[in-house]
C-alpha cells in the first residue's frame, strides 16, 4: 500500500478554475493561490443546498478516520450524480508534526494537494498567530509605556499562542532583566485561541471586527474588563486576517470541490470549521458534507448547541464514524492487540456507539448514520455484531471501504445518508441559552455526555458568579474535556456512568461570544509524544516533501 503523501503525488490535480465551475463560480469569484488552490469572495450566496455533519464515536489516539469517511461520502455522492461540496478545518502543525499526523484525510480519500494543505496552505493559522500575538504585544506595551488604561499585570487573561504542540510554553515568564513588565504568561495552541474562534464564527468582515474589539484581555485595577478595543488594536487585527477570513477552495482526488478554512480543535475549543466556509458552500451545491472534531460529544455537541445557533443552520442528517478497533478498545481489548478478532470485547464497546446515536437522535433530534470505516483485519464475526447491535440501536450501519476505493467505496454510505436526509426533522438544542451557566453545564454532561452531574472548583464558581454579573450569563458554553471518553476522565472507556464532570476553570471569550468550562486535566498548549510524527518527515533530494501522512 502507497503512503498518503505517494497516493497524493500520483493524483492528476484539476486546475483551480475547474473545480470553482463545478460550483458555478467563474475567475471573478476566485483569488487564486497557485494553479490548486484558491480564496473565495464572502459574499457569494446564491441558493441553499442539504447540509450532512459528519461525527464520531470517542476516538482512539489516532482518531477514527472522520476525515477520511468525510471526503470519500462527498465523493461517493459526487457518483451517485449529487452536486456536493465539502466544508472541512485546516490542518494544525501540532498534530501534523505530533501524534496524529496530517489532516487531510487518508488513502484514497483525500484532499489536495495534502502537503500544502497540512503545512502552510494559504497561511491562514500563521495569520490568526500574528494577529493573536499583536494584541498580547500592544497589551504589554502598553503597561510597559505608562498603563494609561491602569491594567493590573496580574490579571491579564488573553495569552499567547503558536501552532505547535509545544508544553514548555505552557507557563513561562515574559519581560524579565527590564525588557517590559515581568509577569508570568501562557500560551495556547492557535486553534484553541480566541482569535481562531472569532474568525470561525464571524459571519462577515464587519462582524469580525467588532468581535476582535470584544475581546477581555484583563481587568484593571478597580476590576473593570480591558477590551481589545480599547487598546486601539482590532482594526489592525483585521488587517492580518482581510485574506484568513475569506474560505479556502481545494479539491479532492476525484475532483469534488472542498472548502477547508478554519481549525478550531473540539476539545479545546469549538471544533467546527468557518461559518462563512458552510455558508459558502450551502449556497452553491446542492448537498455540504461538512465534520465536527473528535467525537461526538465534543465537535457535534458544539456545532449543533454552538455553531448551528450563531449562524441559523441545521443539519439535514448526521454521520457518526466508528471503528471495529476503537470499539474493541472501548471494550477493554489490548490497545496491542486490536487487530485479533474479539467480539465480546467489541459487544462490550457498543454501548458507546450507542450512545451517540441516542444523542444525536434523542437529544438533538437528528436521523442518524453509522458509518464504519473497514479496516482488512475486520472479520465477517464482527462486522455482524455491528450490524446487528445498530440495528437494535434504531440505525443503520453500513460499512466503507473509501480508503482503499475512494468514493467507490463510500456509494453505498452515500445512499443511506441521501435517504436519511429526506426524513430530516427539525433541530433541538442539549440546553436552553437562557438558563444559568452552570445549568447549561449540567444539561451537557446529563443529556450528552450521561454523566451524574458537575462539580465546580472554587475559583471555576466564583468566575461563574462574576460572568454572569457582567452581563455574559446568556452565552453558549463550551466544554474543554478529553476526547477519549464520554466523562472527563480519559481512563473510563465505553458507556460511564455514575460519573461526575469537575470544572477546574471558567473562561469568557467575550470576542467568540461563548464561556468555556475547562474539565478534568485538559492543557490548552498539548505535548509531544516520545517520537512525534516530526521525526519521520523529511525533504529528498528533488526537493519532494515525503514521509507526511
Amino acid at each position: 500500500m502507497l503512503s498518503d503523501i505517494e497516493i497524493a503525488k500520483q493524483c492528476k490535480l484539476r486546475d483551480i478554475g475547474e473545480i470553482a465551475a463545478k460550483l458555478g463560480l467563474g475567475e471573478a469569484d476566485i483569488e487564486r493561490y497557485g494553479k490548486y488552490k484558491a480564496k473565495l469572495s464572502v459574499d457569494c450566496a446564491r441558493r441553499r443546498g442539504r447540509l450532512i455533519l459528519v461525527t464520531a464515536i470517542n476516538p482512539t489516539a489516532s482518531g477514527e478516520g472522520k476525515t477520511t469517511v468525510s471526503i470519500g461520502l462527498a465523493d461517493g455522492m459526487a457518483r451517485l450524480g449529487k452536486q456536493v461540496c465539502l466544508a472541512l478545518r485546516e490542518p494544525s502543525l501540532g498534530p501534523v508534526f505530533g501524534i496524529k499526523g496530517g489532516a487531510a484525510g487518508g488513502g484514497y480519500a483525500q484532499v489536495v494537494p495534502m502537503e500544502d494543505i497540512n503545512l502552510h496552505f494559504t497561511g491562514d493559522l500563521h495569520a490568526i498567530t500574528a494577529a493573536n500575538n499583536l494584541l498580547c504585544a500592544v497589551l504589554d506595551n502598553h503597561i510597559f509605556r505608562g498603563n494609561a488604561l491602569d491594567i493590573d499585570p496580574e490579571k491579564i487573561y488573553f495569552r499567547r499562542c503558536l501552532d505547535m504542540n509545544d508544553r514548555a510554553l505552557r507557563n513561562v515568564t515574559i519581560g524579565q532583566k527590564g525588557q517590559g513588565v515581568e509577569r508570568e504568561e501562557h500560551f495556547e495552541i492557535t486553534t484553541a485561541c480566541e482569535v481562531m474562534a472569532i474568525l470561525c464564527l464571524a459571519t462577515s468582515l464587519a462582524d469580525l471586527k467588532r468581535r476582535l474589539g470584544d475581546i477581555i484581555v484583563g481587568e484593571n485595577r478597580k476590576g473593570e474588563y480591558v477590551y481589545a478595543r480599547d487598546l486601539h488594536v482590532e482594526g489592525a487585527m483585521c488587517a492580518l486576517l482581510k485574506d484568513a477570513i475569506k474560505p479556502n477552495l481545494v479539491q479532492t482526488l476525484e475532483g469534488t470541490p472542498a472548502i477547508v478554512h478554519g481549525g478550531p480543535f473540539a476539545n479545546i475549543a469549538h471544533g467546527c470549521n468557518s461559518i462563512l466556509a458552510t455558508y459558502a458552500a450551502l449556497s452553491l451545491a446542492d448537498w455540504v458534507v461538512t465534520e465536527a472534531g473528535f467525537g461526538a460529544d465534543l465537535g457535534a455537541e458544539k456545532f449543533l448547541d454552538t455553531k448551528c445557533r450563531v449562524a441559523g443552520i441545521q443539519p439535514d442528517a448526521v454521520v457518526v464514524v466508528a471503528t471495529v478497533k476503537a470499539l474493541k478498545l472501548h471494550g477493554g481489548a489490548d490497545k496491542e492487540d486490536l487487530a485479533r478478532e474479539d467480539v465480546a470485547a467489541l459487544e462490550r464497546g457498543l454501548p458507546n456507539l450507542y450512545k451517540h446515536i441516542e444523542n444525536i437522535r434523542g437529544v438533538y433530534n437528528k436521523p442518524v448514520v453509522v458509518a464504519m470505516n473497514r479496516f482488512a483485519t475486520d472479520t465477517p464475526a464482527e462486522i455482524d455484531a455491528v450490524m446487528r447491535g445498530v440495528e437494535r440501536a434504531g440505525a443503520k450501519a453500513v460499512f466503507t471501504d473509501v480508503f482503499l476505493k475512494g468514493g467507490a467505496g463510500g456509494e453505498e454510505l452515500a445512499e443511506a445518508v441521501c435517504a436519511a436526509a429526506e426524513h430530516t426533522t427539525p433541530l433541538r438544542f442539549a440546553y436552553d441559552l437562557n438558563d444559568p451557566i452552570r445549568k447549561k453545564i449540567e444539561d451537557v454532561v446529563r443529556n450528552v455526555y450521561g454523566g451524574a452531574g458537575v462539580t465546580f472548583s472554587d475559583v471555576a464558581a466564583a468566575k461563574i458568579d462574576e460572568a454572569e454579573a457582567r452581563g455574559y450569563g446568556k452565552l453558549p458554553v463550551i466544554i474543554a474535556k478529553t476526547q477519549y471518553s464520554l466523562s472527563d476522565d480519559a481512563k473510563l472507556l465505553a458507556r460511564p456512568e455514575g460519573f461526575t464532570v469537575h470544572v477546574r476553570d471558567i473562561i469568557v471569550k467575550g470576542g467568540a461570544e461563548f464561556v468555556v468550562a475547562v474539565a478534568g486535566s485538559i492543557m490548552l498548549m498539548p505535548g509531544l509524544g516520545a517520537h512525534p510524527a516530526a521525526e519521520h518527515i523529511d525533504v529528498d533530494e528533488q526537493g519532494e516533501i515525503v514521509g507526511l501522512s
